[in-house]
């Protein structure tokens, strides 16, 4: 079963499987035809105009292929590989800053988990790959599982600073969503302060699943977490075709941040991603 980023990439495969199938009937008859002696024209069979569709114009379509990851993606390209939410368990080796002592790293407490809240923008924490919303399993080996937000601060505290081993799953109270530019430069909702208020009705937003009581955490995989609405703005209007912005439920992203002022979250880290 094939897998695509966005709705708009699996009406355009669509689009082009029958075009494939069509061309191979109409090539079938015309080798038939062309045995009794008759000209077919096949060219004004084939390929009907996709301009305005889904808001579309010809020139936002790539050639039809399937991308490195094995996904359907003739008009995105694909997911930013920064953006991508990875299934599985990975290891982060860190230590603290032998001027400060820190880690540039905050945590919360939901449902017995750990997850990290705060990273600071060039920190060991933000070098090392931890992100706003990850899942901290271990520390250390020390499973983690139903502790405290103070303490497993008191643990890091304790731990040694040249040597912090974490086991973390990749973000998994968000999910990623890829939408696609219309011929006016919308993908398709409204925000304030990071929380999605309203779908555009037929936009790439509501045909993708963008939801509403949602907050915006990312863009294209760079953290915009308490960024101004004209920052992250500009964010989106600096992409090309398309955009994948990472959402989070509103329940979940406020027990995140409810214990980050605002001077914490104007030194979170905003720092282009790197595939991890």
């Amino acid at each position: 079963m094939s897998l695509y980023p966005t709705l708009e990439d699996m009406e355009v495969a669509g689009m082009a499987a029958q075009q494939s199938a069509m061309e191979s009937q109409m090539t079938q008859q015309a080798i038939t035809a062309a045995s009794h002696g008759q000209n077919v024209d096949i060219a004004s069979s084939l390929y009907p105009t996709l301009d305005g569709w889904m808001g579309l114009e010809n020139t936002a379509l790539q050639e039809y292929q399937p991308t490195a990851g094995g996904v359907v993606a003739p008009v995105t390209g694909g997911t930013s590989a920064g953006a991508e939410i990875k299934h599985g368990v990975r290891a982060i080796i860190g230590c603290k800053d032998p001027s400060s002592g820190r880690i540039g790293l905050s945590v919360e407490e939901i449902s017995k988990g750990v997850f990290v809240s705060y990273v600071e923008a060039g920190g060991i924490a933000a070098r090392a790959g931890l992100r706003f919303g990850d899942q901290i399993l271990q520390i250390n080996g020390e499973s983690v599982a139903g502790w405290s937000r103070k303490k497993t601060i008191e643990f890091l505290k304790k731990a040694d600073p040249s040597h912090i081993k974490f086991a973390v799953r990749d973000r998994p109270f968000e999910r990623t969503i890829t939408c696609v530019k219309d011929s006016s430069g919308c993908i398709g909702f409204q925000f304030k302060k990071a929380k999605i208020n309203a779908i555009v009705k037929d936009s790439s937003a509501a045909r993708n699943g963008v939801l509403t009581d949602h907050y915006l955490t990312e863009v294209d995989g760079q953290n915009i977490v308490g960024l101004s609405d004209e920052k992250i703005l500009k964010i989106i209007k600096s992409k090309d075709r398309t955009v994948t912005v990472t959402i989070m439920p509103q329940f979940v992203y406020d027990h995140m941040i409810h214990k980050l002022g605002k001077s914490l979250k104007k030194h979170m880290d905003h720092s282009e991603p790197t595939e991890i």
